[in-house]
């Protein structure tokens, strides 16, 4: 990080001239047809910004409406079985977000009369909303004065004002908080926060950012200078850990699957998955001493590598099939038995589904 001093904030006239010129553009190109923009409500608005978190908007909207179809009111959320919940997360990723949002509905139910809070310190005291979630459900929810820092309006105000370092960075963090507080206007702060938002995705992309359309291009200090790729600052780089394990597709008499689910933390948190089983130890006998069954292995199905934001997982799928029923294995409240032809609403990892779904085409699959 350099150790040039940052430049002084800008005085009310940019200020201002800022902001005229990001809601002149946003008016002629902004994104307002957005489902959770029709209508516009604290709930939604919630809704979205948790998913649109680490995920594309693209990739959101399809989940968005199936998600308010089932959960079109705070209060459906919160009563909401967790299997029902994280079965519309399936495929979303990150899936702390999901159990926190179910979490936040229920307190909100519990401790706000079903109804999200309205000022920052309330929101941020709930599950899995950060500063910059609090500053858009305020906004963009509620109508009200709230500065936003999503990963959009970084990537402008690091390119405007030339903000060297990474984000990540306590101090470069707190320097784009006082660009975006100082600059983010009392009146049509909703409409401002989302063009900020929409510039970043639209016109001010990670890579090639289209300067030529850009509102701001006259003004932005990264490109008078021919440095637009250096901000912001990259992370540095470290190589992520490699770690194996085998998931075990157990197939009964009926090729119904098993299926173990997850603790609530950790990876794939209250998810179900196919038990797994460490890669120095054979599937049958790991059956035998973790759950009591007896199982014969059919075969292996190709490795796959599943990435995490911290290690990349190399997944060896083993199938194998019971050699005598256990009705008991039923009972088990971390134990089910998946129906391929008839599958529950459970929520499954990525790679899971994958695997079962591999599983399910295969006419053979529960002969040797």
């Amino acid at each position: 990080m350099s150790n040039t001093p940052p430049a002084a904030l800008p005085d009310s006239t940019e200020s201002s001239r800022f902001v005229e010129q990001v809601l002149a553009w946003f008016a002629q190109h902004g994104r307002k047809h957005l489902p959770w923009q029709n209508p516009r409500d604290p709930y939604r608005v919630w809704v979205s910004e948790i998913m649109l978190q680490q995920t594309q908007v693209t990739t959101v909207i399809d989940y968005f409406n199936r998600f308010m179809e089932t959960f079109p009111q705070l209060k459906s959320l919160a009563e909401a079985d967790s299997d029902l919940v994280m079965h519309h997360w399936s495929g979303l990723g990150y899936y702390a977000r999901a159990r926190n949002l179910h979490r936040c509905a229920q307190q909100v139910m519990a401790g706000y009369q079903g109804k999200l809070p309205e000022e920052i310190e309330s929101l941020q005291s709930l599950p899995g909303i950060g500063r910059s979630t609090a500053g858009a459900i305020r906004s963009l929810g509620f109508g009200r004065y709230a500065a936003i820092l999503d990963g959009n309006v970084k990537r402008v105000l690091a390119r405007h004002y030339a903000v060297e370092g990474w984000p990540g960075q306590a101090a470069v963090m707190k320097r784009l908080w006082q660009l975006s507080e100082q600059l983010t206007p009392q009146r049509q702060c909703a409409d401002y926060n989302q063009a900020m938002m929409d510039l970043g995705a639209m016109v001010c992309v990670r890579t090639k950012p289209l300067c030529g359309t850009c509102p701001l291009a006259n003004s932005c200090v990264a490109r008078a200078r021919h440095e637009i790729e250096r901000y912001p600052g990259k992370k540095p780089k470290t190589s992520k850990p490699e770690r194996s394990a085998q998931l075990l597709v157990v197939l009964d008499g009926a090729d119904n699957v098993l299926l173990q689910k997850r603790p609530p933390s950790g990876i794939w948190g209250g998810l179900w998955s196919l038990p797994e089983c460490p890669v120095e130890q054979r599937g049958e006998h790991w059956c035998q001493a973790n759950l009591g069954l007896r199982v014969k292995q059919l075969r292996l199905l190709a490795p796959r590598r599943h990435t995490f934001s911290h290690f990349h997982l190399d997944i060896t799928p083993v199938v194998l099939k019971m050699e005598k029923p256990l009705k008991a294995v039923m009972d088990e409240n971390s134990l089910v038995w998946y129906n391929l032809s008839e599958p529950e609403d459970l929520g499954l990892a990525a790679p899971v589904s994958t695997i079962l779904q591999q599983i399910d085409s295969k006419p053979d699959r529960g002969k040797q």
